[in-house]
């Protein structure tokens, strides 16, 4: 057993990768690998799952193996930490034989910290290749992408299987197995796979704050992804779609617009997606088209947004697609452009021959993936929720927080819509059902049907105002939808009501905001920032490495921030240890006091916090600027209303502005609800017991209550309850 103070590791994170503070859960972990337990992480896309090896592996004696499932994840991570002055290599079949000699030399020789291996590497029984090991004196096995050993996860690889003699032939070393998504299941498949004994569990917070998440009406999905683009003309992005054909499709029609973008898919060759991959991590293309087979491959930190052209077959692979933006910690984004009809064909994909368990995992994945684009709600508290995490009902950093809602009574449409589910006997999904009821001349609709009463009764309204009926009616229980391939709808007790008129429904309609630019930080000098990127780009091209794997675009932006003048100044940027200083150092400090001599600027080091100050942890929200300046307008003594106005925006979205500051106590409540309404929603509250939803408390109150009343009160209800 290896014991180091807190204090300790600290100054090691500090000295090897230019950190002061440990993110997560990543102090835990790290104590737990020293102390030779076997343990399991659990922590988000860019949530610094390797440092909770790669840490232990410089301060344990011998060398770290690490099983990593994609020759260019590999290659990532060693450029990575040979930029930062650590002995580490790999070994896979890119390389020929001489380079794997030398690799094998090195290693024992002692002359490396960490070593990268493939899973194919490791034979199930090979007495010469454990041999091999032990020479070498693992200090630590570490299993990257750990979810590919089971079954219910979504990307399983056989080749993992075999990971569990590593446990076997070296009983003393412990293991620590690593994946940025699991639920539950997959987890108890993981720890016995790789038999890992008595080992410990840590979840990190799945909360990436940084990602702004969008789902939106797949409705020339393709005028939209290039407007996006071309909006974002300089930054990286991954666009993901299901099949090969398309993601060769979509990137002609982006080169077609003068976009700078590849396709990236399975059935290109070896030679090709690695010359696609390199050249996507040096910033030769900024968009990348991809399947999925793009997406462990991915370790590049300045990748700005992630955009889905079609619905991903599950919840773990969308956020951890998702995850591959925003790695540096800096604003980005997440779209996905939405179509009930890829589910429909995901269904037909879903089933898995001869193995009805497997089948039925599959689609229930994929209903809740539905249910995710459809839902009326906070998009990242339903991802949240899914993995088990409890998140406010608000963010204030996805589509529907950042739009404005109206209710509409829409009882007679209803009636409608739940009179031609019935009358069509209950068996159809929602896509027949819309079709039918909008009189579709489709030779899928069934004859019979044709005949009935209610076929084209709902003419009057847009198949994607029909869909989005069906959406509301499943969220608020009117509907119910088996869990089937078929996903055929059926009425609840609620529903009936509506249709035998004994009940009334209204749905909230969700007026869209404009997506929001992406911003790295507000208050960073462009100029310099551009200065210290383009100085980046040539080192890289000299060190023939990722520009990312040198400094991130977030320590650019410190630099273009403070103006450190000096090593020592330079020590208290994010990301620059003491190796990075030493070697790059110089160079950038040339350029920023050339830039501050020639504008007559000085250090702004005294505006930041140093690094050795512990940061202490708030409920604060997130916050964007635009919910800040909300803020600064309503203390400053200005109403609600005339924020509105004079920001254009509706009324809703500056309630909801504040709502998240009341949930943080930042905010006195009853500066923003009068205390004859505070009173009045506060008991409508307790009696309703509903805590979360501003629905259900709306309808129990006049319309002299807003929600963004209802919603400021239900933060402060649950913020007095915590």
């Amino acid at each position: 057993m290896n014991t180091y103070t807190t204090e300790q590791l600290h100054k090691a994170l500090s000295h090897f990768f230019g950190y002061e503070e440990f993110r997560h859960s990543q102090l835990a972990i790290i104590q737990s690998v020293l102390r030779g337990e076997d343990t399991l992480a659990i922590m988000p896309t860019g949530g610094g799952k390797s440092i909770c090896y790669q840490l232990p592996a410089m301060l344990l004696p011998g060398i770290a193996i690490v099983v990593s499932p994609l020759i260019a994840l590999m290659k990532d991570q060693v450029d990575a930490l040979i930029a930062n002055g650590i002995h580490a290599a790999y070994l896979n079949s890119s390389q020929s034989q001489d380079e794997q000699q030398r690799v094998i030399r090195r290693a024992q020789d002692g002359e490396l910290k960490l070593l990268y291996i493939a899973p194919e590497r490791i034979p199930a029984n090979s007495r010469l290749f454990f041999d091999f090991l032990r020479r070498l004196n693992p200090s630590v096995f570490a299993i990257d992408e750990a979810h590919c050993i089971s079954s219910w996860g979504h990307d399983f690889r056989p080749e993992y299987l075999k990971l569990a003699v590593l446990k076997n032939e070296f009983p003393a070393v412990p293991v620590i197995a690593l994946t940025a998504s699991a639920d539950a299941i997959t987890q108890k498949d993981i720890a016995e796979r790789l038999e890992l004994r008595n080992h410990r569990l840590y979840i990190s917070s799945f909360n990436r704050p940084n990602i702004h998440y969008y789902i939106l009406p797949k409705k020339n999905a393709m005028g939209h992804i290039i407007e996006y683009i071309k909006r974002h003309k300089n930054e990286c992005g991954i666009i993901y779609a299901l099949s090969r054909a398309s993601t060769q499709e979509i990137a002609t029609r982006l080169q077609d617009h003068g976009i700078n973008a590849a396709c990236y898919h399975a059935g290109l060759d070896a030679t090709e997606r690695s010359r696609v991959q390199e050249a996507f991590q040096k910033d030769e293309y900024l968009v990348i088209v991809a399947t999925i087979a793009f997406g462990m491959g991915i370790d590049k930190s300045n990748v700005r947004y992630v955009i889905h052209h079609d619905v991903s077959k599950n919840i773990e692979g969308y956020y951890q697609e998702t995850g591959r933006a925003g790695r540096d910690g800096l604003r980005s984004d997440a779209l996905l452009f939405y179509s009930a009809g890829d589910i429909m064909k995901l269904r037909r994909f879903a089933q898995v021959e001869d193995n009805p368990q497997q089948s039925a995992i599959s689609l229930r994945k994929l209903q809740l993936m539905q249910d995710y684009c459809e839902n009326e709600g906070c998009r990242r508290q339903y991802l949240m929720q899914y993995f088990g995490e409890q998140f406010p009902a608000y963010c204030g950093s996805c589509d529907y927080c950042l739009s404005s809602l109206e209710e509409k009574d829409a009882t007679i449409d209803a009636q409608k819509l739940l009179s031609a589910i019935v009358r069509t006997g209950e068996r159809y999904g929602a896509t027949y059902i819309v079709d039918f009821i909008r009189g579709s001349a489709s030779e899928k609709i069934n004859p019979e049907h044709k005949e009935l009463k209610t076929y084209g009764i709902g003419k009057s309204l847009k198949k994607e105002e029909w869909l989005w009926m069906v959406q509301q009616m499943l969220s608020n229980g009117y509907l119910l939808r088996t869990d089937d391939q078929y996903a055929t709808m059926r009425l609840t007790e609620k529903g009936w009501k509506i249709l035998r008129g004994e009940s009334q429904l209204k749905l909230v309609l969700k007026k869209a905001v404009k997506e929001q630019p992406v911003q790295l930080e507000p208050d960073y000098d462009i100029h310099l920032f551009e200065q210290l990127k383009t100085l980046r780009h040539d080192m890289a091209n000299i060190e023939g490495v990722p520009a990312y794997a040198i400094v991130a675009d977030s320590a650019l932006v410190e630099l273009a921030t403070y103006l450190p003048r000096s090593f020592e100044e330079m020590k208290q940027i994010s990301g620059f240890g003491d190796y990075k200083v030493s070697r790059y150092g110089a160079k950038f400090l040339d350029v920023i006091n050339r830039y501050a001599t020639a504008n007559k600027t000085e250090s702004r080091m005294h505006f930041k916090k140093p690094k050795s100050v512990r940061k202490e942890k708030t409920d604060r929200p997130a916050t964007g600027s635009t919910m800040d300046i909300s803020l600064t307008m309503f203390t400053d003594g200005m109403s609600i209303s005339d924020i509105a106005a004079r920001r254009n925006l509706a009324l809703s979205t500056i309630e909801s502005h504040l709502a998240a500051f009341v949930a943080a106590g930042e905010l006195d409540i009853r500066k923003a609800v009068a205390p004859d309404k505070l009173k009045t929603i506060l008991d409508t509250i307790k009696t309703s017991g509903q805590y979360t939803a501003s629905k259900p408390i709306k309808d129990l109150l006049s319309d002299d209550y807003t929600y963004g009343e209802i919603r400021m009160v239900l933060e402060y209800y649950k913020r007095l309850n915590r």
